[in-house]
């Protein structure tokens, strides 16, 4: 795949004939749900404006969606969300006489909510002949589903085959966003947190070019420390010891310099990364390493931040939320994306209170993104714009 820049992507909004016309549109809506309550709104919110465009065009739109990793979740819950703001139609099959019923009476302006595509295997492994039988549901095909842009799916790569294809208008904020990354101001603060450092072995390489500094917190922290020769405990590392290059003495390198550890017994201490044992688990940063963080905050103009510096989901919040707070009242341009940093921010009331604070509904699609410059669901949409 080659660098993609936001001009060459085809927008729906310069799309002006939508009226009467059925689109297939791929939104991304894999929320936190329980029951039928959705717990976190923050991406149906961001995909709305599209929704909202088709509808005032005259659209008749077929939206598809996916939650979860299971074939049995259910798009219940974003079907009741969406109610209380629009009439739409929940259908739970493309292809029963309830949906042919529901799709022969779509006027124009009106939505039919499909039940998680993910729920057909064509769709998990990009069947051509499953990609063929969703687009002729469809006129035109509209790419509003950016955090799963990374994957080649049906519902991203496959229909857009067969049909015009456009980005919709949130795709195109995150790709206009994002490549600010690729020619950034400076000094430019990159933090990566989280887990699963094999897949994030490129962009840290990328991004030692790019940037200023780079704090790298959360589980991948423990590899750098098990390089230094530290002790980690029962700590999250890879399974294989990683070639980190250069990396780990590159002066841009920043690691914490205080961790807060879980012993045997549930109870927990600060430390110095040194001075971690056998029996201890690293959980999160320490305060003294977000004092140090603020000093390189307070004097960046451009930050980056992908994934908590500890385990968010465990409890371990302190750390992640205090850096949210620093980034949130810098001066810098800021992007932050991943599911837990974005819960952090939520949890805080952040957001809304930056203008210059971009949070990037993708996780592994920022990142990816990020490191390509490109995904599989952008070079569809182009392929297809030139082709046709």
């Amino acid at each position: 795949m080659t660098a993609v820049i936001s001009e060459e992507i085809p927008s729906i909004t310069d799309v002006h004939d939508l009226r009467g016309k059925r689109v297939f549109l791929s939104l991304g809506v894999d929320v936190p749900c329980k029951g039928d309550e959705v717990l976190d709104d923050f991406r149906l919110r961001a995909v709305l404006p599209t929704v909202q465009y088709l509808r005032r065009e005259g659209a008749r739109t077929l939206i598809f969606g996916k939650r979860g990793s299971k074939k049995e979740e259910t798009l219940s819950p974003v079907y009741h969300y969406f109610l209380k703001q629009f009439p739409l139609t929940f259908v739970d099959s493309i292809d029963d006489q309830k949906t042919a019923d529901a799709l022969s009476h779509l006027e124009d302006g009106e939505m039919v909510l499909f039940e998680n595509i993910r729920q057909y295997d064509g769709e998990i492994t990009n069947d051509k002949e499953f990609a063929k039988k969703l687009a002729r549901l469809a006129d035109i095909y509209v790419n509003e589903c950016f955090p799963v842009s990374h994957r080649e799916e049906a519902s991203i790569v496959g229909v857009p085959q067969f049909l015009p294809s456009y980005a919709g208008i949130r795709f195109m904020e995150e790709v206009r966003s994002l490549s600010r990354a690729f020619e950034p101001l400076h000094p430019f603060l990159f933090i990566l947190g989280g887990a699963k450092f094999e897949t994030k072995i490129p962009l840290l390489k990328k991004f030692f070019k790019l940037a200023d500094h780079v704090f790298v917190g959360g589980a991948l922290q423990n590899d750098f420390f098990r390089l230094k020769g530290y002790e980690i405990g029962r700590s999250v590392v890879s399974e294989k010891t990683i070639d980190l290059g250069d990396m780990l003495h590159d002066p841009k390198l920043l690691l914490p310099i205080d961790v807060e550890i879980e012993h045997e017994d549930k109870t927990t201490a600060v430390v110095k990364p040194m001075h971690v044992a056998k029996e201890d688990r690293i959980v999160d940063a320490g305060p003294a390493s977000i004092k140090m963080l603020k000093k390189y905050i307070d004097k960046s103009k451009f930050i980056i931040w992908n994934g908590p510096l500890g385990y968010y989901e465990d409890g371990f919040e302190a750390q992640t939320k205090a850096f949210a707070e620093l980034v949130n009242t810098s001066s810098a341009e800021v992007i932050i994306g991943g599911g837990d940093t974005l819960a952090a921010i939520a949890a805080l009331g952040l957001g809304s209170r930056n203008s210059k604070l971009f949070l990037s509904t993708g996780g592994g699609a920022m990142l990816d993104f990020l490191a390509r410059e490109t995904l599989p669901g952008i070079e569809a949409l182009v392929e297809r714009y030139h082709y046709s």
